[in-house]
């Protein structure tokens, strides 16, 4: 294929991979690394670093946004990342180890399960809009792990408050395993965490998921640079259209519901599991 066109197409996957990330708080990874895979034969584990790019470009467009309009949690944000960093410099470590020994299949399997078996249970609080009554755990009420936002679609602040604190923890750090291996995923298990255990609204855990996914990334994008795996003629482009693609979507998100932008979370989830699980067996 021709170079210029290369580039242009992974800039247009990047602009739509933008997008959705920025909505859906996963990331441009999401879809970049499959089409890179799939559609233009990168190896994986150079579309993994390609992805961790796409990643920093979604957080440093969109997560600065939401940041600046107050929808981003900082506080909880920057709590939960203790675990999440750890987690994905061990990911990325595991992704240089499980190439040269060819094991990444099975984990990629597992991987899909994980996420099929997430989307019954959210689908069960597809129509609910916020958060009923939240009892904050003892280290939310120590931390003061609470905050507000203004909600556009609503025309009104809303205040929240973090719940269970510890299992939140657990998911954070296999969120950060999952993105250091394989560069995808790890915003899937932010956003669960942030509004299944803490019962955050589904639009501030989008938005504070933007923000984290950066953090995360800069710390395994660090390791495959140091082993080879990152291609600038791949990831800079991509990175390009990513970043402009998560501004757009940053400017859709604060009008939205968050009925509806869980909507737009699950077929993506549901979406890159059966996507994991063919490339686990071998299927492009």
């Amino acid at each position: 294929m021709d170079l210029f066109l290369f580039v242009l197409l992974v800039a247009l996957t990047g602009l739509v991979a933008g997008l959705v990330g920025a909505l859906s708080g996963l990331g441009g990874a999401v879809i970049v690394i499959p089409v890179l895979v799939v559609a233009f034969g990168v190896p994986l584990p150079e579309a993994a670093g390609a992805g961790f790019v796409t990643i920093l470009a979604t957080s440093s467009s969109a997560g600065a946004t939401y940041v600046r309009d107050r929808l981003s949690d900082l506080r909880i944000g920057m709590f939960l990342e203790i675990a999440t960093v750890p987690g994905a410099l061990l990911g990325a470590t595991l992704t240089v180890l499980l190439v040269h020994n060819n094991l990444e299949m099975p984990l990629l399997i597992g991987l899909g399960v994980v996420l099929l078996a997430i989307v019954p249970s959210s689908l069960s609080r597809r129509r609910e809009e916020l958060p009923g009554a939240v009892t904050p755990d003892a280290r939310s009420r120590r931390l003061r792990l609470s905050g507000s936002y203004h909600d556009a679609y609503h025309g009104r602040t809303v205040e929240y408050v973090a719940a269970d604190t510890s299992p939140a923890l657990g998911v954070m750090f296999g969120a950060g395993v999952v993105s250091g291996m394989f560069g995808i995923g790890g915003g899937v298990f932010k956003v669960i965490a942030l509004e299944r255990y803490l019962r955050l609204p589904m639009k501030v855990a989008t938005a504070t998921s933007s923000f984290m996914i950066g953090v995360t990334a800069a710390a395994g994008a660090g390791v495959l640079l140091l082993a080879g795996y990152i291609d600038p003629i791949v990831a800079a482009p991509a990175a390009l259209g990513t970043a402009l693609g998560a501004f757009l979507g940053s400017r859709l998100l604060p009008g939205l519901s968050n009925r509806t932008v869980r909507v737009l979370f699950l077929p993506v989830v549901a979406a890159l599991g059966v996507e994991m699980v063919l490339r686990g067996v071998g299927l492009p």
